[in-house]
């Protein structure tokens, strides 16, 4: 795919060979179908003496263990690019895996990745470090690679069509103009069907041309509300993973539910 001459693509991709990166054989996991990722105990052994037929049938049954979710956040590598509007998906991962207590030190798939828990449900995180408008690629070999399931796939973006610091949670959707997320679908053989959390940035002022507000830092007072934005994500996507998509959506879209969980 060859990229345009915009500041979002022009800038030199991030070399995965540098002896600054982890190398990939600290994550290189067997290529196959996961009920879990790799390392993820997901069932617990006793100690216990065996149970007895008639106390077996008394037994709840075991629970079905969770299947494991990749959430990508969207941005461009480099301190350059650090704190702009654009990032705000990179941002939101990060304060996930701060809250989740998941490092995120190891690179592969053109990504950087940390794998851990939400509540008891196996998680990966992913900031791809291809540049936005390449996201797919590195996206699309995750998901391919672990043959993940498209509904266990959120990925978190900024969104201009947003009133800056609103969320919407999504089932599925198109691309709206949004590079990073047309990458992906391109490399999902143009499905759609994965689940999407938009974070608004709202729109240029006057008349400035998008892809320069985009690259824009906050100021001080919108940095303050983002980071209550981001408790919101956060607890957002705990919902989302641990009550199902439709409790989450609820919450998420409605101002009245999201003003509380503030």
């Amino acid at each position: 795919m060859k990229l345009s001459s915009s500041p979002l693509s022009t800038i030199r991709f991030l070399n995965f060979n540098s002896p600054l990166i982890i190398s990939p054989l600290s994550f290189n996991f067997p290529k196959t179908t996961f009920t879990h990722f790799p390392n993820f105990s997901i069932h617990t052994t006793t100690s216990s003496p065996a149970i007895t037929a008639a106390e077996s049938q008394l037994a709840p049954p075991k629970p079905l263990p969770h299947l494991p979710w990749l959430i990508v956040g969207l941005g461009n590598p480099g301190k350059k690019y650090n704190a702009t509007r654009h990032n705000v998906g990179f941002e939101m991962v990060d304060a996930i895996a701060e809250s989740e207590g998941i490092s995120i030190n190891n690179a592969n798939f053109k990504a950087l990745l940390g794998r851990g828990f939400i509540g008891n449900v196996p998680v990966m995180l992913a900031k791809p470090q291809t540049f936005m408008n390449s996201s797919g690629e590195s996206v699309g070999s995750i998901v391919s690679h672990y043959k993940i399931p498209l509904k266990q796939v959120l990925v978190v973006y900024d969104d201009l069509d947003l009133p800056f610091a609103k969320l919407r949670l999504l089932p599925k959707g198109g691309h709206g103009g949004h590079n990073g997320m047309r990458s992906i679908i391109d490399r999902l053989k143009g499905s759609r069907d994965f689940p999407r959390l938009r974070i608004g940035i709202g729109r240029p002022p006057g008349k400035m041309d998008a892809v320069n507000f985009v690259l824009r830092p906050f100021n001080k007072q919108e940095r303050e509300e983002l980071e209550f934005t981001f408790e919101r994500g956060i607890e957002a996507v705990r919902i989302l993973f641990l009550e199902g998509f439709d409790k989450s959506a609820t919450v998420v879209n409605s101002t009245k539910a999201m003003e509380q969980l503030g």
